[in-house]
């Protein structure tokens, strides 16, 4: 569904993306990882077409996204850091992206505005919610539209345990539907039970691409964390 193929990418003399090449295919959920600034960031960037590659094609479906914007109605994204009008209430900000996405002939998925108790919080403003309130507003708009595609930055990060049990169980029936899950995250235990393969970077390249089942065997454990320390200690 999604091929990247010898991506580059620079800032200025640091090469951010170095020959980046991997597959996502539908019904996966890929665990993107690796430490601060090895190019997690920039490569999902350039995957939603706001970062520009200096060389290298990304296809989706089979076509390039080079000047093809269209693409972008069927991935949901969830950034690390939701940056939404402060003056404008959790109810006018769903409804704007409504409109503005109200050419998609999906049927809205509101599962977790509902879950999340959104609907009760309607009209409290974006400035005085707490950064998890944030995070929930940042989930519903990623699902809300029903994309074949998800790409989520960090999802987790600032929810409380329930929150964020909802949003992986979430997460696993939007995998069993069959869709491409792509999910960043520090927080290795959180993956444990959703993913079906790992792109680990470090230095702007990939290390690999395993199945997690491949990697567990590989390691001889049975934990995300454990496992890739382990890869790391041997390499």
């Amino acid at each position: 569904m999604i091929v990247v193929e010898d991506l580059v990418k620079r800032f200025g003399r640091q090469t951010v993306l170095n020959n980046v090449s991997l597959s996502c295919r539908v019904g996966d959920c890929i665990a993107l990882i690796g430490p601060n600034g090895c190019g997690k960031t920039t490569l999902i960037k350039s995957l939603l077409g706001m970062v520009v590659p200096d060389s290298g094609l990304i296809s989706f479906e089979n076509e390039p996204i080079k000047r093809h914007w269209k693409y972008r109605e069927k991935i949901g994204y969830m950034p690390q850091i939701g940056r939404y009008p402060d003056n404008m209430t959790i109810g006018q900000v769903l409804d704007m992206m409504i409109d503005i996405r109200k050419s998609s002939s999906r049927k809205l998925d509101e599962e977790l505005v509902e879950a999340f108790g959104l609907n009760d919080l309607r009209q409290k403003r974006m400035r005085t919610l707490s950064g998890g309130t944030r995070q929930k507003v940042s989930a519903c708009l990623a699902f809300m539209f029903n994309p074949p595609v998800l790409i989520l930055d960090e999802p987790t990060a600032g929810l409380d345990p329930l929150s964020a049990e909802i949003l992986k169980e979430k997460i696993q029936k939007e995998k069993a539907a069959g869709k491409l899950v792509l999910i960043t995250s520090h927080i290795l235990s959180d993956l444990d039970e959703l993913i079906t393969s790992i792109i680990y970077m470090q230095e702007g390249k990939v290390v690999f691409h395993k199945g997690i089942e491949t990697l567990y065997t590989e390691t001889g454990c049975d934990r995300l964390g454990k496992a890739i320390a382990a890869i790391m200690r041997n390499s």
